[in-house]
């Protein structure tokens, strides 16, 4: 098995432009959550390749929204997802990734560590108790909450600018229609990650 093309091809098909000691690190933390899954079942995916696919491209095909990021949070980052691939491919942004559960929080630090990724960091607490020193230009999830849940759980840590990002399986109807259309406007992108044939949506909210 070929993961290195795999996921170079992958890469690729999304438009991104990466270094060969990234796709390492990449591959790295893709062993590393494999390996930890067996014993803590940190994903319910399995097999490298679907890995790959679910976890490592799902997660990176919303790099080219992040465009100008230097300081971004990752919420309810659970394995470290999508917040360690994308701190992978932006060495210049720093990452912050947020988690309530202390596995979880363990693994990602073993990550980071494992990585060698230097704009890392961890934080083990719940989102509405967690408050950032500099406000984030962006704030990240992957089938983290509802689009309202989402909102009120991190407006306390949004400036003016910061821009939110949810990954969804495809927007309901019911779920954009309870988002306060008094403080937020929103828009829905399709996601064409390869390997994924499920709909994927990536949610832009920001601030009214």
């Amino acid at each position: 098995m070929d993961l290195n093309g795999e996921l170079r091809a992958g890469a690729e098909a999304l438009g991104l432009e990466l270094r060969q000691p990234q796709y390492d690190q990449l591959l790295e933390y893709l062993y590393l959550l494999e390996k930890w899954s067996r014993v803590y079942n940190l994903t319910s995916i399995r097999g490298l390749s679907k890995m790959l696919n679910y976890h490592l491209l799902d997660s990176l095909s919303i790099l080219p929204k992040l465009a100008g990021c230097r300081r971004a949070i990752d919420v309810g980052s659970g394995a470290g997802l999508p917040g360690i691939p994308l701190a992978i491919a932006m060495p210049e942004t720093l990452w912050i990734m947020l988690d309530s559960n202390s596995r979880k929080t363990r693994f990602i630090r073993q990550a980071i560590a494992h990585c060698r990724l230097a704009n890392a960091q961890v934080v083990q607490a719940r989102v509405q108790d967690y408050h950032a020193p500099d406000s984030p230009d962006f704030i990240v999830s992957r089938a983290y909450a509802s689009l309202t849940g989402f909102c009120d759980s991190v407006v306390h840590l949004m400036a003016p600018q910061t821009r939110l990002l949810t990954m969804k399986t495809g927007l309901k109807p019911e779920e954009a229609g309870k988002l306060d259309s008094s403080r937020f406007v929103f828009e829905e992108e399709t996601l064409q990650v390869p390997g994924i044939r499920e709909k994927r949506s990536l949610v832009a909210i920001t601030q009214i």
